[in-house]
């Protein structure tokens, strides 16, 4: 039993984690978390990509530590402090010069969402615009305007109130295998009798977090950027859950090489969690006037001091070549799980270390992570029926524990296929009689 009386009395209904993954947890170090009775758990949860360094990195733990110490401004609005111009200068040099890139850095409210609610009224502002062309199962935010670009019919629902100024496009695949996506969207914005015009930007992930982990070609993507160019509409790449490292490079865009008008990042940009947002911006899109946009936490120095340490591990190639070879790792041990389990009835989705299983049978996902749980491992489930098993490591998780937390998703697999042929048989046993 677990002591949650407080928060089953006291906190809305609206939390959920906490329903999936009953514990109370009280410290965590790495890829584990440590409940308050002294359980470790492997976390694969990752605060939903939020912490790709893993838990209290003491790399960048140190430097937070030591700016708190010494009095360091911590809250500042859009004032310049020593720590902004540290991130600033650390993040062009070693992650936009290095990799070809010009933006100019614009920071708004801490999280993704308010990212998003940036750029896309900046692109409706630099092309006098108001539609946005959005993806189906995308996910971007629930503010209202990131949320009328989301695909998933439950958040939409909370609104509230109608979400307008979003046409939505097929993702690729979404019509099948073999059906041009692409093609379809040129169509449908070229063609007068439509009924959809150019669009202010087309808003995208490169593989849909939420949505299922669907994956954006590279091919695919320089199609998309190319015809964006020629209706007029800018490029938005929400690289929220996938950036930072996540599918292997430090955008998840760079193998297809284009350069996205805008891009979003959030979530692990903070370093250890600490929120923080950024909108990259060409700087020939950078027509905001002062304060046209702002936020009272925009200024959050801690996560400046942090976001710099972080940088540090992408100096060099060894953070990336290693996530390579987990990535691998990882899609060969689920391709082997889907082919001894469940041949034919769940495929392998995703990109690096954002992978994960996608069951024909949509309540597998969810009993899967369940015993998973109970073996102690954290894992969570995306996709717009929950279908999806989805994996997020630490980007740092060593590979015995990457390993252990494979092989406690084999065995729940295992377990929850028995239990299901278990009751199929109960059931004919029950007609036979």
């Amino acid at each position: 039993m677990i002591d949650d009386a407080v928060f089953q009395n006291y906190e809305s209904a609206v939390r959920s984690y906490c329903r999936d993954f009953p514990a109370v947890f009280q410290s965590a170090s790495g890829d584990h978390m440590v409940d308050e009775n002294g359980r470790r758990y492997i976390d694969f949860l990752s605060g939903a990509g939020a912490l790709n360094y893993g838990h209290n990195n003491s790399h960048i733990v140190q430097p937070v530590v030591e700016y708190l110490q010494q009095g360091g401004v911590v809250h500042a609005l859009d004032l310049y402090t020593a720590a902004k111009r540290r991130f600033i200068k650390e993040f062009h040099d070693v992650i936009l010069v290095k990799r070809g890139l010009d933006y100019r850095i614009q920071f708004p409210g801490p999280t993704g969402t308010n990212a998003v609610e940036a750029a896309l009224k900046l692109a409706r502002k630099v092309t006098k615009r108001s539609t946005i062309a959005a993806f189906t199962n995308g996910f971007h935010g629930m503010t209202l305007g990131a949320l009328a670009a989301t695909g998933n019919q439950y958040k939409r629902g909370g609104a509230g109130v109608a979400l307008h100024n979003v046409v939505r496009m097929p993702f690729e695949s979404y019509h099948g295998v073999g059906v041009d996506t692409v093609a379809i969207i040129e169509k449908m914005i070229q063609d007068p009798g439509s009924g959809v015009e150019p669009p202010a930007a087309f808003l995208l992930e490169v593989v849909q977090g939420e949505g299922g982990l669907n994956v954006a070609s590279d091919s695919w993507l320089r199609r998309l950027s190319e015809l964006a160019s020629r209706v007029g509409a800018l490029l938005i790449v929400d690289d929220i859950q996938a950036g930072c490292g996540r599918t292997g490079s430090f955008f998840s865009f760079e193998s297809a090489k284009i350069v996205p008008d805008i891009v979003c990042l959030s979530k692990s940009i903070g370093g250890i969690g600490l929120p923080l947002a950024l909108v990259l911006i060409k700087p020939e899109h950078d027509l905001w006037s002062p304060g046209e946009h702002n936020g009272t936490f925009r200024g959050n120095n801690l996560a400046f001091v942090a976001a710099t340490a972080a940088v540090d591990f992408w100096r060099d190639d060894e953070l990336s070549d290693s996530l390579v070879y987990k990535g691998r790792y990882i899609m060969s041990r689920l391709a082997a799980m889907v082919e001894q389990h469940l041949a034919g009835q769940a495929t392998v989705r995703g990109r690096g270390l954002l992978a994960g299983i996608a069951f024909c049978d949509a309540e597998l996902a969810d009993r899967v992570s369940k015993a998973a749980f109970k073996r102690g491992l954290i894992v969570e489930t995306c996709g717009p029926k929950s279908e999806v098993l989805k994996l997020l490591p630490p980007l740092t998780v060593d590979l015995d524990t990457l390993q252990e937390g494979l092989d406690i998703i084999d065995a729940s697999m295992m377990e929850i296929i028995a239990q299901q042929k278990a009751a199929a048989a109960a059931s004919l046993d029950l007609l036979a009689s």
